[in-house]
């Protein structure tokens, strides 16, 4: 069984790391040499994001794709690398995962959103995913891949989390009030991918999230607490100083539903609140 990753960052090197614990073989694209080297170092094949050649060998065999590079102006970076590497490989993945962002849905003034709530993104980060899961979509029914779209939150997990920023310094508590987001721990969305791959269904689409979206300023604070520290003053947004991506994000506020990957996948979150995703997170010394 084996596994081609397409942006080997935070998410691909989980869902890698889970895989080859499974007995799998996997390999990733990459731009810089230092990142083919982290292929390498974590048992991976490396393989140049624009070799044609080279990703075509590479997903000759694949069982399962996953693509985790943002879109830019010009639509998703994956999708004009692989589609012509999979049409020469004549590859036919069982599973092809696009991660997309709970972005898509927009602002949802702190209600409840589902895979079947219309996608209304505000930003141009959100409408940009919005294109790239059509033409995933679009791209998967033509050449009969099957073809999942995964719609993720906020990732946080071992060296990216509110623990980290508060030990270096960087963690500030913004107050927007009635603002509240989801998250999930890195490991629970890798569990949640390794779900799919084993259940593969064209056209999906599943949030992967934790039971519990809560404010920035809860999740500050819970985490200083579990570090012994005072947690950083509430800042009120409009004195914050942060850059225009920065107060798109907040001026969004939705409750995201993971209900569908529970009753679909049989997938369950190890760490259903940050609560408990941070003090697994602590008490692995991270």
């Amino acid at each position: 069984m084996k596994v081609f990753v397409f942006g080997y960052g935070f998410t691909g090197q989980a869902l890698a790391r889970r895989l080859l614990h499974d007995g799998w073989e996997f390999a990733a694209s990459y731009r810089t040499p230092g990142d083919a080297q982290r292929i390498a170092a974590d048992g991976g094949r490396a393989v140049a994001a624009d070799d044609r050649r080279g990703l075509a060998a590479a997903l000759a065999n694949a069982t399962a794709v996953l693509i985790t590079a943002p879109p830019g102006p010009q639509g998703c970076p994956g999708l004009s690398a692989l589609v012509p590497a999979l049409a020469e490989a004549r590859a036919f993945p069982d599973w092809t995962g696009y991660l997309s962002t709970t972005g898509v849905y927009g602002d949802r003034r702190g209600r409840w959103v589902t895979e079947a709530s219309p996608l209304a993104a505000q930003s141009v980060e959100g409408a940009r995913r919005v294109g790239a899961e059509r033409d995933w979509l679009q791209a998967g029914a033509g050449m009969g891949l099957t073809v999942a779209v995964f719609r993720l939150p906020g990732i946080y997990g071992p060296g990216r989390s509110a623990l980290d920023r508060l030990r270096e310094g960087k963690a500030r508590r913004i107050a927007a009030p009635g603002q509240v987001f989801s998250r999930i721990h890195v490991e629970d969305l890798a569990s949640g991918l390794a779900a799919s791959i084993a259940q593969p269904r064209a056209g999906a689409a599943y949030n992967l999230c934790d039971d519990e979206p809560a404010p920035n300023t809860e999740v500050i604070a819970h985490a200083a607490g579990l570090l012994g520290m005072e947690p950083p003053p509430e800042i009120p947004l409009a004195e914050a100083g942060l850059s225009t991506a920065a107060l798109r994000f907040y001026a969004e506020s939705k409750r995201v539903s993971n209900a569908r990957a529970k009753a679909e996948l049989g997938w369950r979150p190890a760490y259903p609140t940050y609560r408990e995703g941070l003090a697994a997170i602590l008490a692995k010394g991270g």
